[in-house]
C-alpha cells in the first residue's frame, strides 16, 4: 500500500515537474513582447492608501517609461500619512500625473475595488493598467504590455511580478504562492483555453482595453471579492475576451510584504479566496499541497519507503531549482527549506480559513467582510 502511495505521488510530481519545465521554456515573458503596431493612450491607475514609503519610488519609475502617450492617475484612498502630498509634488513637475481624492467607501464594496472603480471612471485612455503603489518598473514595462495586447488582440493581460523578498518569512511564503502558478498552470493555456477555470491574473499589473473592462462590468462586477484579480480574469473569459497571463521578470518588480506579520496577514486575507471561499476545494488543495510537497520529507524516514521518497524529494528540489533559475526566486531557501516553506504556507492557509469564517480580517485599517465573494 505504501509503495502504491509513493508511486502515485511520483506520478503526480512528474506532471508538476513537466508543467514547470513547460513554463520554464515556453512561458510568455513580458520582456519578449512583439513590436508595437500603434501607440494608444494609456491610463496607469494606482490606488494608494497610506503609501508614503512607496508612492514616490513608484511614480519615479513610471515617469521614466519609454512610452510617452500616457496619463498616471493616483487615487488617495483616505490616507492618513503623506501619500497625497508626495503625489502633489510629482504632479507639479509632470502634468501626466493627477491626484484624485477618493470618495467614502460605500456599503458592499471592498476598499481596493472601490478605489480601482473610481480610477476607471476617471481614466481617459484606450488602455487601462491597474497597478500597485509598492511596485517598481523597468522603462519598457508599458511598451511591452501594449505590444503583447496588440499582437494577440487581448482584452486583458496580467503579469506576475518579479517578486523581491528580503526577510526569511517572505522568502519562505512568497515563492510558494508563485509556484502554484508556474508549476500548476501552463501560462499559454490562459490564452488558448476558453475555460474560466484556467484563467489567472495578478492585481499588481492588470491591463485592459477600455472596451473589455466595460464589457465585463469593471470593478463594480467584483466589488465584494477579496481576490478580485482572479475573478476579473474569469469574468473576462466568460464574456469571450482573449486574455493572457505572463511573467514580468525583469520588468515589473514588487515587494508585497516587509515582515513576518505582513506575510501572515496578507496571505491570510487572500488564500481562502483563491478557491472562491469554498471549503471542500480549499481543504482538498491544502491536502494535495501537503501530499505532493511535504509528505516525501516525512515518509523518507520509513525504511521501506526511503528509496521512492528520496526520488520524490529530488523531484521537489528540481522543481524549486528550475523556478529559482527561471523566475528569480531565492535559490538556497527554495531548495533547502522547501518543506519548511510548504508547512508555513499551509499554516497560513488554515489561518486564512479561520479568519474568513470568524470575520477576523482587517487590512490597512479596514475590516474586510468575511467570506466576501
Amino acid at each position: 500500500m505504501l509503495t502504491v502511495l509513493l508511486l502515485s505521488l511520483i506520478a503526480i510530481l512528474s506532471v508538476v515537474l513537466l508543467v514547470t519545465l513547460v513554463n520554464a521554456f515556453t512561458a510568455p515573458m513580458l520582456k519578449d513582447a512583439p513590436a508595437l503596431q500603434s501607440t494608444p493612450r494609456v491610463s496607469v491607475l494606482v490606488p494608494a492608501r497610506n503609501e508614503e514609503k512607496n508612492i514616490g519610488d513608484c511614480l519615479a519609475s513610471l515617469v521614466k517609461q519609454d512610452y510617452s502617450n500616457l496619463e498616471i492617475l493616483v487615487l488617495d484612498d483616505d490616507s492618513t500619512d503623506q501619500t497625497a502630498a508626495i503625489v502633489r509634488q510629482f504632479s507639479a513637475q509632470d502634468s501626466r500625473i493627477k491626484l484624485i481624492a477618493g470618495a467614502p467607501l460605500p456599503a458592499g464594496w471592498l476598499g481596493k475595488n472601490w478605489a480601482c472603480h473610481q480610477l476607471g471612471e476617471r481614466a481617459r485612455g484606450e488602455i487601462f493598467i491597474f497597478t500597485d503603489a509598492d511596485n517598481r518598473y523597468a522603462p519598457s514595462a508599458i511598451l511591452h504590455t501594449i505590444g503583447w495586447m496588440q499582437k494577440l488582440n487581448l482584452g486583458l493581460l496580467s503579469a506576475f511580478c518579479h517578486q523581491i523578498t528580503k526577510t526569511l518569512p517572505e522568502k519562505l511564503a512568497v515563492p510558494v504562492v508563485s509556484m502554484l502558478v508556474y508549476s500548476y498552470l501552463p501560462l499559454w493555456l490562459t490564452y488558448y483555453s476558453k475555460a474560466s477555470s484556467l484563467a489567472a491574473a495578478n492585481g499588481q499589473w492588470l491591463a485592459f482595453t477600455r472596451e473589455a473592462y466595460q464589457r465585463i462590468g469593471g470593478h463594480r462586477a467584483v466589488r465584494h471579492h477579496v481576490v478580485e484579480d482572479v475573478e476579473l480574469s474569469r469574468l473576462a473569459k466568460r464574456c469571450g475576451e482573449r486574455i493572457l497571463a505572463v511573467s514580468a521578470k525583469d520588468e515589473v518588480f514588487s515587494r508585497m510584504y516587509h515582515s513576518a506579520r505582513q506575510v501572515w496577514e496578507g496571505y491570510s486575507k487572500n488564500l481562502f479566496g483563491l478557491m472562491n471561499f469554498k471549503t471542500m476545494p480549499f481543504f482538498t488543495a491544502l491536502a494535495l499541497l501537503f501530499f505532493i510537497h511535504l509528505a516525501p520529507y516525512i515518509l523518507v524516514w520509513l525504511k521501506p519507503a526511503t528509496p521512492l521518497a528520496l526520488i520524490a524529494i529530488a523531484m521537489n528540489i528540481w522543481i524549486r531549482l528550475i523556478l529559482s533559475l527561471k523566475f528569480a526566486q531565492p535559490l538556497l531557501v527554495s531548495a533547502l527549506l522547501h518543506p519548511v516553506s510548504i508547512a508555513y504556507t499551509i499554516l497560513i492557509g488554515l489561518n486564512s480559513y479561520r479568519w474568513h469564517k470568524t470575520g477576523n480580517i482587517k487590512w490597512k485599517g479596514r475590516l474586510v467582510e468575511a467570506g466576501a465573494a
